[in-house]
């Protein structure tokens, strides 16, 4: 895993590059590298920083040059062998053993058809020196990101966002839209950036660059046509060798390999496959504060994920997080490029920082098993509201009356089970893809309406309607796998992909999803919805798979979150932060945000009758977002 940055056709775009890279290292502290050469009338430059997995001598290192090709390249191919071996079949001759040259051979050889040959997670820039052209890549699900600013003929490119916003801050322009969205969703989706003129490389896509000034884009894969296609299949599907296959290529490595180990079913699932690969291998998880974890009445997943590691005998490392909220809270905003409120990305932080100090630069995760095989609350409880809309409104209003009433919280504790109930009685009686948005979205559209700008409000109504558009831009027929079709291009993406990279980037560390593998999104797709959610068991098929070599105590526990103890940190550690931003914040002082309305969310909050908490962290993490590029960047108006 590494940092890519450059510059194509750039007014000094070799100082440019250098000033990228650096701001990269954290993504590769293991080396780095540059390169030049002339492109038409302009020239190319190439910056990289490495983290050494796979072929830890020279002839791994980047940007990687041979046969008139330059290469500089973040990601891991997990089908490089294969591809190897056809190569070499063809004559093709090799120096190393990275899948950078293979990569880099297989665009000699195939060019842009190569694509669809790739199993793994990649960004990278590619520069032909005999026709000048630049093409950027990146992977089919979205699993690494790829920034670029256009000017005139020229690009820059790199792999986090707050590279282009450091060094050409002050000629970007902050796009309200983008920050409407992010308050909708609490992170900004892969269709949208922070910054008008940076765009995010769509997954499964490639755009080039010629010297002449002029560019074209290209689509060498589609999420949606795998799934249309996976509901026309009709043969079984065996997803337990499915994913076991998918894992045992995940651990690919010159180093050493660690989990993920929640004690939920896909940490778990994945960890008992790479134990029975790699025995002994070392696995970490958290655990928090006790009092934190008895306001927020979390699950006890440390007792799950000791059971799987006593089963498969994995070396189980254990992290209590206490974390410095406040201290961390500006950190984490930082590397997360854009404004994201999800505090799983402290975890995910955390666990990372602990493993590196232990040695390890790899990691797998169980990340986007819940958006393929509908595996989330909203999915089971979105189908739940079909059948609570047939029930007589003189049924439902006393209970929507009752639940209204009941508080979310005491002094002392949370109660889970009313804020789902809320949760569910605020879309349950809604059409189908507003119901869905609703579900998972942090408001309506008053709501929103409400919160930002009057002068905003078409601005508002454009994210709404690109949601609609995104979710009806399919021809399934099934329920269920039209959620999961949406979860999987926008959810997995824009949230949980993105927050997962930045956040363990940040501390130097490779995390790979075994789910998020374009062979297991074709089997996913391949099960209807009603073996995906049966009675109220959701990821049913894949709880079937599991039992292959998971106990049922953990197939069938409870879920947990990979989440944080949002109210008990709101209510002690972050209450005067809370204060300061709603009353005299810069998106209040701007006008961006309107106090009246964030002062009632803080109202609701405190009295226990709404929970806001998710709410007010993700106002704490646009603030502080908002006074970094307030200080370097244009203010849209």
């Amino acid at each position: 895993m590494c940092g890519i940055a450059g510059a194509y056709h750039w007014p000094d775009g070799g100082p440019l590059t250098d000033r990228l890279t650096k701001c990269l290292a954290h993504r590769g502290p293991d080396g780095s590298g540059r390169y030049d050469h002339r492109a038409g009338a302009g020239e190319v430059h190439f910056g990289h920083r490495r983290l050494s997995i796979v072929d830890l001598s020279e002839t791994g290192a980047q940007p990687m040059v041979a046969e008139g090709l330059a290469l500089t390249y973040n990601g891991e191919l997990y089908n490089a062998p294969e591809l190897r071996a056809e190569l070499e079949g063809k004559g093709v001759r090799f120096r190393g053993t990275s899948d950078t040259e293979v990569l880099l051979r297989a665009w000699r050889e195939w060019g842009v058809d190569c694509l669809p040959r790739l199993r793994g997670m990649f960004a990278f820039g590619v520069f032909d020196e005999r026709t000048g052209e630049l093409t950027l890549v990146r992977d089919q699900l979205g699993i690494k990101p790829l920034f670029f600013v256009r000017r005139g003929g020229g690009v820059a490119f790199s792999s986090e966002l707050k590279a282009l916003a450091t060094e050409l801050g002050g000629t970007l322009e902050v796009d309200k839209a983008a920050l409407i969205a992010s308050l909708l969703y609490y992170w900004v989706p892969d269709s949208r950036c922070a910054y008008r003129e940076v765009e995010k490389l769509q997954p499964g896509t490639w755009v080039r660059f010629r010297p002449d000034g002029t560019s074209e884009r290209g689509a060498y894969w589609s999420l949606r046509r795998v799934a249309e296609e996976g509901e026309a299949y009709r043969g079984d599907v065996d997803l337990h060798q499915v994913i076991a296959d998918s894992t045992s290529k995940h651990l690919l490595s010159d180093v050493p390999v660690a989990t993920f180990l929640s004690g939920g079913l896909d940490s778990s699932y994945l960890t008992a496959l790479a134990a029975r690969r790699q025995p002994g291998i070392s696995a970490y998880t958290i655990g928090f504060r006790a009092e934190d974890a008895k306001f927020e009445a979390m699950p006890d997943d440390l007792k799950y994920a000791r059971i799987v590691a006593k089963q498969f005998g994995v070396d189980l490392h254990e992290i209590e997080i206490a974390p410095q909220v406040l201290d961390l809270l500006p950190r984490m905003t930082y590397h997360l490029d854009e404004p994201i409120g999800d505090p799983a990305a402290i975890n995910s932080f955390l666990i990372c920082s602990a493993a590196r100090e232990a040695g390890v630069k790899v990691m797998l995760s169980g990340m986007g098993a819940d958006e393929m095989f509908a595996g989330y609350r909203k999915h089971y409880a979105n189908q739940l509201a079909l059948r609570y809309q047939r029930v007589p409104g003189l049924v439902r209003k006393p209970i929507e009356t009752v639940v209204d009433r009941l508080p979310v919280a005491s002094a002392s504790r949370g109660y889970r089970t009313v804020r789902f109930a809320k949760r569910f009685l605020s879309f349950a009686e809604l059409p189908e893809e507003t119901a869905f948005r609703r579900s998972y979205t942090m408001y309506d559209r008053g709501e929103l309406l409400d919160l930002v700008n009057p002068d905003l409000a078409a601005d508002v109504d454009d994210v709404l309607t690109e949601h609609a558009d995104t979710y009806h831009d399919q021809h399934l027929r099934d329920y269920v796998n039209r959620m999961c079709l949406a979860d999987t291009r926008m959810f997995l993406p824009g949230l949980n992909l993105t927050y997962t990279d930045r956040s363990t980037m940040a501390a130097s560390t490779e995390v790979r999803t075994p789910f998020v593998d374009v062979e297991v999104v074709k089997a996913a797709f391949r099960v209807p919805g009603n073996k995906k959610i049966v009675g109220r068991q959701g990821k049913a098929a894949l709880k079937e798979a599991a039992l292959a070599i998971l106990p049922k105590e953990i197939v069938y526990r409870p879920k947990g979150l990979f989440s944080a103890p949002l109210r008990a940190w709101m209510s002690r550690d972050l209450a005067p932060l809370v204060q300061e931003v709603v009353n005299e914040g810069v998106l209040v002082e701007s006008g961006f945000l309107q106090r009246e309305a964030l002062q009632k969310l803080v109202a609701e909050d405190a009295a226990g009758q709404q929970d806001r908490a998710k709410h007010l962290w993700h106002v704490l993490t646009l603030e502080y977002w908002y006074r970094a590029a307030s200080s370097t960047a244009i203010s849209s108006s």
